[in-house]
């Protein structure tokens, strides 16, 4: 990381400082902060920002992030959009979030995404972006900022994200998956911001898992890392939407929980699904906690034949990675302790007690807003990286 992206990087996380103090929290000298932060503010990246305390001589002059930086953090879900503009330091500006369709296809979805920004700008959340972050449902080469193959995203494949948003918004933009922002929001500005490897599992449509080693995010040479809910924990059936059988993810994730909560609501199985499938038609994964919150024991059931499940894949990633941390986000996280009890006791019944002694099994602190929040640190890590060249 060159010197004034470790600058830019620093006023980011702690705020205002004076040049002695960014100096020594760098182990930069003198003349080269000087240097450096005098080209920053021709650039319009930092600024003075009033006297620091005096260290016994006269006071020096510190330093801030420009308040007119701003970057956007885009998640989009199987079915949402969710946008965040925030300032130079990631604190949120402004947001708008919607139900969408990502089958619908590339052109309809960002030329939304499009009109949500310019809305957003016209509300006055900005007046130029540095930096955009977008994550979206599937695999990625994030060397290309494009999806690649993505299971779920009909007319996605290699379709130009990156590309597009850069020419429509003229800024950097950075593309990975939703899985990997959502990680990255949670381990930059959540509970896992103190621990340096980490396991976030999403739990949504999907099933994946972001990896951070070292304290770095793992995409693997292809950007394949993590993709663990296409890990077969059965030998048959259900059919996966990856075209292989007894898939993780077929047998526990949002999708799945509503196709066999459906089965059971009508067949009757279970009296407090049967008569919410009565009454609207149809059970969500919401209906499922909330039938187990009143004790409805095959809803229970559900819930922790699913954590079960997903426990003891991740029994072998505690294994095989010794993490520090692993935390419980997506959508059916609000499952709550259920099922958060459940991985718990899968993973560690299946581990050895030396990888699980110290290890905390914990719920997502930013919930929904995670995905953003990581997609708008991506973006400023970017601008500034660019910014320091």
């Amino acid at each position: 990381m060159r010197p004034k992206h470790r600058i830019l990087r620093l006023l980011c996380d702690e705020g205002p400082l004076s040049r002695a103090e960014i100096g020594d929290r760098l182990g930069l000298p003198r003349t080269r902060v000087v240097a450096d932060l005098e080209r920053l503010t021709a650039g319009g990246l930092v600024q003075a920002a009033g006297s620091a305390a005096s260290r016994g001589g006269r006071r020096s002059t510190l330093v801030e992030v420009h308040p007119d930086i701003r970057f956007a953090g885009i998640d989009l879900g199987v079915t949402s959009i969710d946008i965040e503009i925030t300032d130079g330091r990631l604190k949120p500006i402004a947001a708008f979030g919607e139900a969408a369709d990502v089958r619908s296809g590339p052109k309809n979805v960002l030329s939304r995404v499009n009109a949500i920004m310019a809305k957003l700008r016209a509300e006055g959340a900005y007046e130029r972006l540095n930096g955009i972050g977008i994550g979206v449902p599937g695999p990625v080469s994030f060397r290309d900022g494009v999806p690649v193959s993505p299971p779920i995203m009909p007319g996605w494949d290699r379709y130009p994200v990156r590309e597009l948003l850069a020419r429509e918004h003229n800024c950097p933009v950075v593309v990975d998956n939703d899985v990997n922002i959502m990680a990255m929001g949670e381990r930059c500005a959540g509970i896992a911001r103190s621990a340096e490897n980490v396991l976030f599992v999403k739990i949504g449509s999907g099933v994946g898992c972001g990896i951070f080693i070292g304290g770095e995010l793992y995409r693997g040479p292809d950007g394949c890392a993590g993709d663990i809910g296409h890990i077969q924990v059965e030998l048959d059936d259900p059919m996966c939407t990856c075209g292989h059988t007894g898939c993780l993810e077929a047998l526990f994730s949002g999708i799945a929980l509503e196709r066999d909560a459906t089965v059971a609501g009508r067949s009757g199985t279970s009296t407090a699904l049967a008569e919410r499938l009565a009454t609207r038609g149809s059970v969500t994964a919401k209906d499922v906690a909330e039938c187990a919150a009143d004790g409805d024991t095959v809803a229970t059931r559900l819930i922790r034949d699913g954590g079960g499940r997903l426990g003891s894949v991740l029994a072998g990633l505690v294994s095989f990675i010794n993490p520090s941390m692993i935390v419980i986000g997506g959508g059916l996280a609000g499952l709550g302790h259920v099922l958060l009890g459940e991985v718990r006791s899968a993973v560690y019944r299946r581990s050895l007690p030396l990888a699980t002694g110290n290890l905390p099994v914990v719920l997502s602190e930013l919930g929904a807003r995670a995905g953003v929040a990581g997609a708008s640190f991506l973006a400023s890590d970017l601008a500034f990286a660019e910014a320091a060249v």
